[in-house]
C-alpha cells in the first residue's frame, strides 16, 4: 500500500501549451513523512505502517507521543496516520512524493469543509414547496410522522441539523503532475477538506 500525508493547499489551472487542455488541479504539499511504526500481524494482528507528518516543537505534544516518535529519530510531528496494507517500508524510512507518478490512480482522505446548522433543502436535496401566493410550506420538510400509527417520528428521518464537517474520501483522482523539490502533488479535481486542510493520499486498489 502507497500513501502519503500531506496539507491541501488550493485549487489551480494547468495549461498544456500544445494541446492547448486547460486541466484543474488540486495541489497537495505532502511530506516527506518518517516511517514511526511498521505493524505486523504477527505482533499487531494487521499490517500497516504508520507515518508522521507536519514537524513542531517538543513542547506542543504529549510526553508519550514524543517518546513513541523519538524510538527511531523521527523528532516531534503534528500528525500520525497509518496506512493499512502491506508494504516494504521499514522504520526510520522516510517516504515522499516520489512514491507516486503521474497518471496513478489514487484516492484522497480529508474531513469535509463545516457548513454549520442547515435545513433539509441544502442538507437532504429535499424539493421546496410550492412558491405561489399564500404558501406557507416554501423551505419546510412537510409530514415528518403520522397520527394513529406510529404516533411518533420514525428513527432515520431526514431533518435539520449540522452539515458537513465529516471525514469524506473521494475515489477515481489521478495524479497529474509531481514536483519533487517543493514536495507537492498536483491531483486532477477537487478533493474533500478546507485550504490548509490535512488529508491522506492512497493509491487506488485496481
Amino acid at each position: 500500500m502507497k500513501g502519503i500525508v500531506g496539507r491541501k493547499l488550493g485549487m489551480t489551472q494547468l495549461f498544456d501549451p500544445e494541446s492547448g487542455v486547460v486541466t484543474s488541479v488540486t495541489v497537495i504539499e505532502a511530506g516527506p513523512c518518517p516511517v514511526v511504526q511498521v505493524r505486523k500481524p504477527e505482533t499487531d494482528g494487521y499490517e500497516a505502517v504508520q507515518l508522521a507528518f507536519e514537524p513542531v516543537a517538543e513542547r506542543k505534544i504529549s510526553k508519550g507521543e514524543l517518546g513513541h516518535l523519538r524510538k527511531t529519530g523521527a523528532g516531534a510531528h503534528r500528525h500520525l496516520v497509518e496506512f493499512r496494507g502491506p508494504s516494504d517500508l521499514n522504520s526510520g524510512d522516510t517516504v515522499t512524493v516520489e512514491i507516486f507518478q503521474p497518471g496513478d490512480k489514487v484516492k484522497i482522505a480529508g474531513i469535509g469543509i463545516g457548513k454549520g446548522f442547515q435545513g433539509t433543502i441544502k442538507r437532504h436535496n429535499f424539493a421546496s414547496g410550492p412558491k405561489s401566493h399564500g404558501s406557507h410550506n416554501i423551505r419546510k420538510p412537510g409530514s415528518i410522522g403520522a397520527s394513529a400509527w406510529p404516533a411518533r417520528v420514525m428513527k432515520g428521518i431526514r431533518g435539520p441539523g449540522r452539515m458537513g464537517g465529516k471525514r469524506a474520501t473521494q475515489v477515481g483522482l489521478t495524479v497529474h503532475e509531481i514536483d519533487v523539490e517543493r514536495n507537492v502533488i498536483m491531483v486532477k479535481g477537487s478533493v474533500p477538506g478546507p485550504k490548509n486542510g490535512i488529508v491522506e493520499v492512497r493509491e487506488e486498489a485496481r
